[in-house]
């Protein structure tokens, strides 16, 4: 079967030796495109720019690969042609996420102005640490397994921590994460829960994130695969399936309009690059579409920065109680507002007022429970929706990240019973409940 390199690659580069990670060749630098062989290194030599998977992929006949994936397990694994992993990687001891709902919200769709049939939410709760995490993390395991590392390890700011847990614990391998010490109490318990080591750090994430750094190169971090720092190339690949199971989902057909939260901006640009390699393999009809990137105002330096104009983040201190998304120096930001640009989208936050009313509005029109991150997604697009920036009448695609477990004491100061009664009808009756 004849092949294609999908990403940007430099033909000087050597072999990728050994390493067996399926259709990957290689790394790419995404600012001067400079070629690197596989390995646990996340920036250019030449210019420090972020690192990305090259491939070489199955190209040719589109059908025969939609017709390939459509026969593959109902998880992320049904896309392994496209991803950094093994061909048995199916067969591999690991949590399978993926597949999750794509809901058809019409309920949501009339309270907010949209036409029936238009408006959907990717509903990413439904994996097994409960956020899309696990599907990033499935990517960066193999990528450990295939270097070597016996100790899988993460700066997190919650859903991050619980999911490298979970996927060392069913790997057999140690796990040792990195959290702020402040972090919401059911992601704290969700982390801890697997049996790994939980080590909470004074500060925020972004002193997490340094500290992580620090440790690579240290001895004590030897035979340590860092998901999100030297293995970042191959956990950011995660988010691409769920461009892949959108477009599957809407019938291999392209949403116009998707809304995506921005943490460290890496899933919004994944899911891009996933819709792209998408429309390079023929598997999708080539068309327009628009990317809207979702922040809270107490941590919005990608959405202050886009509504400025400008091209450089400025990073902020958090102060909102969306903390997964609390992220104030942001690696993806610059790429995140090259996408949103490019494709005619925008980059709004809202308030922590405005991400509570989001999360009851979800809850009470579709049944579908989501923390303060999809809270947070929901809210802006009912605010460029209202705002006019949405079109109402096209395919709307918003993405909920997790479940609404995580983050109760975001909703429970307002959220309660109705009503305390004594077991008659005459008390039943005295409530109005009748």
């Amino acid at each position: 079967m004849a092949v294609q390199t999908v990403a940007t690659t430099n033909e000087s580069a050597g072999s990728t030796g050994s390493v067996d990670l399926g259709p990957a060749s290689g790394l790419s630098c995404r600012e001067c495109g400079e070629r690197f062989d596989l390995g646990p290194i996340f920036a250019c030599e030449v210019c420090f720019g972020p690192l990305e998977v090259a491939y070489d992929v199955p190209s040719g006949d589109p059908e025969a690969l939609r017709a390939r994936i459509e026969s593959g397990p109902e998880n992320i694994w049904r896309y392994a042609p496209l991803l950094p992993v093994p061909a048995d990687v199916a067969d591999k001891p690991n949590l399978n996420p993926g597949w999750t709902k794509l809901v058809q919200a019409d309920n949501l769709a009339r309270e907010l102005g949209v036409e029936a049939g238009k408006l959907f939410v990717k509903d990413d709760s439904g994996n097994p640490t409960h956020s899309f995490k696990d599907r990033v993390v499935a990517q960066a395991l193999e990528a450990a397994r295939a270097f070597g590392y016996t100790t899988l390890s993460c700066s997190s700011t919650g859903n991050l921590a619980g999911a490298v847990g979970a996927a060392a614990a069913r790997a057999g391998l140690r796990s040792c994460v990195f959290i702020p010490h402040d972090l919401e109490q059911g992601k704290v318990v969700m982390a801890a829960v697997y049996g790994g080591e939980l080590v909470g750090i004074e500060g925020n994430y972004d002193d997490v994130n340094r500290f992580c750094s620090e440790l690579i190169g240290d001895p004590a971090g030897e035979g340590w695969g860092f998901v999100n720092v030297n293995l970042r190339p191959y956990y950011a690949e995660g988010s691409k399936t769920l461009a892949y199971e959108i477009c599957e989902q809407l019938g291999w057909r392209l949403p116009d309009q998707i809304v995506i939260p921005i943490a460290s901006g890496s899933q919004l640009t994944k899911i891009d690059k996933g819709l792209q390699e998408l429309i390079k393999l023929g598997l999708v009809e080539d068309k327009p579409y628009k990317i809207f990137g979702a922040q809270a105002e107490g941590c919005s330096p990608v959405s202050v920065a886009f509504k400025a104009g400008h091209d450089v983040v400025k990073p902020q201190k958090p102060d909102t109680i969306a903390k997964s998304l609390a992220i104030g120096n942001p690696a993806d930001g610059p790429y995140v507002l090259d996408i949103c640009r490019r494709t005619g989208g925008a980059v709004e936050d809202v308030t922590d007022e405005q991400i509570v009313d989001a999360i009851k509005l979800l809850a009470r029109t579709e049944g579908i429970f989501t923390e303060t991150a999809g809270g947070t997604t929901l809210g802006v697009a009912k605010k460029l929706i209202e705002a006019g920036e949405i079109d109402p009448s096209l395919t709307t695609v918003v993405v909920n990240t997790g479940d609404g477990l995580k983050t109760l004491d975001a909703v429970a100061p307002t959220t309660g019973m109705t009503a305390v009664i004594r077991p008659n009808l005459d008390s039943f009756r005295e409530a109005g409940l009748a």
